[in-house]
């Protein structure tokens, strides 16, 4: 089906804002391309009882993290480890902010929003060990952050959804304490070769995620092309799925990535791990974090929410 007509009114409004496909910017450009395009859109932040900026140790220097917490908690709480999209080359905590605080008051849960490293100036696979090692902080200090080591959850839309598989993949195989309790993955990168049926389908036209984006991603992340066969950088390569914890897979019907997240969740059940996929009908990449603006991005959030309270309590 076409793009619903409220996205539609979004679309044109971005347009309006002269806004350019990604792959026809430099990184930095394209970076405040979507730091401008969030702060355009002039929502009222959801209140919470704290938020703390915050440095945390990293296997190449310190890793800057957001800290949310909910009003009133009392007690050792779940908690999310949220990364942001964004093809591991754009995107912010503070493109992210609002989804951030959409699930630490809505599920009643500590988030930890990761600043993590991004190319072209810290290639692959700086992302995956920032955001592996600030997901072990959390768990070897969950005592003293009032969190519950054995309720933390990994998620991330995007690029954020592949680096969230990709950390449970490495909690899994690991000998240390790190245990993951929920995956929340929202349209994942699952193989960055691209190359599936809802390329040509929705390539272009259907928002910002374009198909000539995902090579310019590939360009700026990657160190050569025979990194896109590790399954750190392209998860649909790990051996096995079995073991996992298990999962909501959010995927939008207009989006390429539409048919590796589908294949994904399938995948998933297929080898035991319990994987609820929501298709949202006549949505683009990235409708996720467009919340209130978009009844679909609030539908979805909710659920989000709604799961990580029920996995996290």
């Amino acid at each position: 089906m076409p793009l619903k007509p409220q996205l539609v009114e979004i679309l044109e409004a971005m347009k309006a804002l002269g806004m350019k496909p990604m792959h026809e910017l430099s990184p930095v450009d394209a970076r405040e391309q979507m730091e401008a395009g969030v702060r355009a859109r002039n929502v009222t932040p959801i209140e919470l009882g704290s938020i703390e900026e915050q440095s945390i140790p990293g296997p190449h220097g310190d890793i800057p993290v957001r800290i949310y917490r909910p009003k009133g908690a009392s007690g050792p709480l779940g908690a999310l480890v949220y990364y942001h999209g964004g093809g591991h080359v754009i995107g912010s905590m503070d493109t992210h902010d609002g989804v951030a605080r959409a699930m630490c008051k809505d599920a009643n849960i500590v988030v930890l929003s990761v600043d993590y490293r991004m190319g072209p100036e810290a290639k692959f696979p700086a992302a995956v060990d920032d955001c592996y090692a600030a997901t072990k902080w959390l768990s070897d200090n969950a005592d003293a952050m009032g969190v519950r080591a054995d309720r933390i959850a990994v998620g991330g839309d995007s690029a954020g959804g592949n680096l969230a598989l990709v950390v449970s993949l490495m909690a899994r195989d690991t000998d240390d304490s790190l245990s993951v309790a929920y995956q929340l993955l929202v349209y994942p990168v699952m193989d960055y070769t691209g190359g599936t049926s809802s390329y040509e389908s929705y390539g272009n036209g259907f928002g910002p995620l374009q198909a000539a984006s995902i090579p310019y991603f590939v360009e700026h992340y990657l160190n050569d092309r025979n990194e896109l066969a590790d399954w750190r950088a392209s998860p649909a390569r790990a051996e096995s799925f079995v073991g996992l914890p298990p999962a909501l897979l959010i995927t939008a019907e207009c989006d390429i990535l539409n048919d590796e997240g589908t294949a994904c969740a399938a995948r998933l059940n297929a080898e035991g791990v319990a994987c609820e996929h929501v298709d949202y009908e006549g949505m683009m990449h990235g409708f996720f974090s467009m919340a209130p603006m978009l009844d679909d991005s609030v539908a979805a959030q909710a659920l989000a929410a709604s799961r990580l309270k029920t996995a996290l309590s």
